[in-house]
């Protein structure tokens, strides 16, 4: 693993950290909020270690994805409560504060996402 700086992937996680800030703003619930934000949030996290990383990419979707998976069970606590951060809006876009299964579904589905497009892109 290298420390690294990849235009590239800088670009397409700043393009959709724009996407997943107007999601936020403007789209209060349904599909896009709830499900297909959660499917772009693990590909702008790998987009952002590929970034700054160089390894192979399995291993940054498998850091992400637990990542990911990590601060959904936490979803069934209640860690704002304990952190005192039940009244921070931030703190619950990154945290989150409802479990649902099917996010795991959506994270999945995302890194699987990356890996096909970065297994393709080595093809050509």
């Amino acid at each position: 693993m290298k420390l690294t700086f990849n235009k590239t992937y800088f670009l397409f996680f700043t393009i959709l950290f724009l996407i997943e800030t107007l999601i936020a703003l403007f789209i209060k619930d349904g599909f896009i909020r709830h499900t297909f934000g959660d499917y772009l949030v693990v590909i702008m996290l790998y987009c952002f270690f590929k970034t700054i990383l160089k390894t192979k990419p399995i291993y940054i979707a498998i850091v992400v994805l637990l990542t990911a998976f990590t601060i959904e069970f936490l979803q069934l606590t209640n860690l704002l409560e304990l952190l005192h951060l039940e009244n921070s809006t931030t703190a619950k876009l990154i945290l989150g504060n409802t479990f649902h299964i099917s996010d795991y579904i959506a994270y999945s589905l995302g890194i699987i996402t990356v890996l096909i497009i970065d297994y393709k892109n080595k093809q050509l």
